[in-house]
């Protein structure tokens, strides 16, 4: 109901500032049809640096026309992390792991609809994962309007270092489908809905809880977290891009997220992006999220065992964060004769200062007893860089 309260309500809106903007809702022709990906090449390198945590690994992704309606794609995604979070080190030690990632994909053109399947797996030393998922996308009205739809599904295997005898499972679904409208010349929006469900085994083996325990020299003691075994999810997005007269374009986008466990959380971005000197882009972003806490989150529980479901990972509790990020790309053109068409070179850089508004920093002495620390905050910052090579 929340979800889809927030879609009409900013439908309107958007409705309301495209009569501002343009003064007309008369949808103007534009040439557009369905198309296979391009062929392309691309080589990334990503970072993220925060928290306690560094996170980094290359990337390369491969896409290749087999024939005029169909094509393929190959991912390699490789993440190494070393983490000394306040997680870890309230509980345990730092430590460093690597997850690997490979994914195929499948595109098959006819007409106006494109169908996408794929499959993934990655791996890392207590966790492995499989997916698989199918998009359908389908245009209408002289290709002014497109509707997708789709769905995936995935298990993951949770296993615990250090202790052989510890085996759980876990399943998802994920439902999507999606509108994007071409409303004038200059003016585009795209509504999508998202449903999510979890069942097994949910929650983190290494995560703890902490209650009162005057047994404790601390004052309180860990205990492994207890998470529900289902768990479903729903969210909706809306989203608008109005082009400029000066190749620049000013977008936003709205998305509001609850679940079954009591969290409801939305986040709002907007950016601008220009082009220039028929090379360069430049893009800048903003972005905010909140979060309410889970109904079974606690700083500090009053003892161990003391309800069914108990958790203490800040993800779980209530907290905002704001993103600011600036995008370049730098688009080289080669001859029509070269066997490559173009290439670019990309930067994103991303800024991310996370408050959290009821976990508190366990590492610094509390000032008036045990639940008094200050809350917890941190900053992030996330490079991405990477080459594409189209062919």
């Amino acid at each position: 109901m929340a979800v889809t309260k927030l879609l009409a309500a900013a439908t309107t809106l958007v409705v309301l500032l495209l009569v501002i903007l343009t003064g007309s809702l008369v949808p103007i022709s534009v040439s557009k049809a369905a198309v296979l990906p391009k062929d392309r090449a691309d080589v990334m390198y990503h970072s993220y640096q925060g928290g306690g945590m560094s996170i980094d690994g290359p990337s390369i992704l491969i896409r290749k026309k087999m024939s005029k309606n169909i094509s393929a794609s190959f991912n390699h995604y490789v993440d190494t992390v070393s983490s000394a979070s306040i997680d870890v080190l309230a509980t345990a030690s730092p430590y460093k792991e690597e997850r690997s990632e490979q994914s195929l994909g499948l595109n098959y053109l006819q007409d106006n609809t494109l169908i996408s399947v794929g499959v993934s797996q990655s791996n890392e030393n207590d966790y492995q994962a499989k997916s698989f998922n199918f998009d359908l996308s389908h245009e209408f009205f002289g290709n002014l309007t497109t509707v997708t739809m789709g769905l995936s599904k995935g298990s993951d295997e949770i296993t615990l270092n250090g202790n052989d005898n510890f085996f759980e499972q876990a399943e998802q679904t994920n439902y999507r489908l999606g509108l994007s409208q071409i409303l004038t010349k200059n003016f585009q929006m795209g509504l999508n809905l998202e449903a999510i469900t979890n069942q097994g085994y949910l929650n983190n083996p290494y995560r703890r809880y902490r209650y009162l325990d005057d047994a404790s020299a601390s004052g309180y003691s860990y205990a492994t977290e207890i998470y529900p075994n289902t768990r479903t999810s729903t969210a909706g997005a809306i989203r608008g891009r109005y082009f400029l007269p000066y190749n620049a374009a000013v977008y936003a986008s709205a998305r509001l997220f609850s679940d079954t466990w009591g969290i409801q959380a939305n986040n709002y971005t907007v950016g601008y992006s220009q082009s220039f000197a028929d090379n360069w882009l430049i893009d800048v972003h903003l972005r905010y999220y909140q979060q309410d806490q889970a109904d079974f989150y606690q700083d500090m529980f009053e003892r161990k065992d003391q309800f069914n479901f108990m958790a203490r990972d800040k993800e779980m509790s209530s907290f905002n964060d704001l993103t600011v990020g600036i995008k370049g790309r730098y688009l080289f053109k080669f001859a029509r004769t070269s066997w490559a068409q173009a290439s670019s070179v990309n930067v994103s850089l991303e800024h991310i200062k996370f408050d959290y508004d009821n976990f508190h920093n366990v590492l610094v002495t509390a000032p008036q007893g045990v639940g008094t620390e200050p809350l917890y905050q941190f900053s992030a910052n996330v490079i991405r860089f990477y080459v594409s090579l189209w062919y």
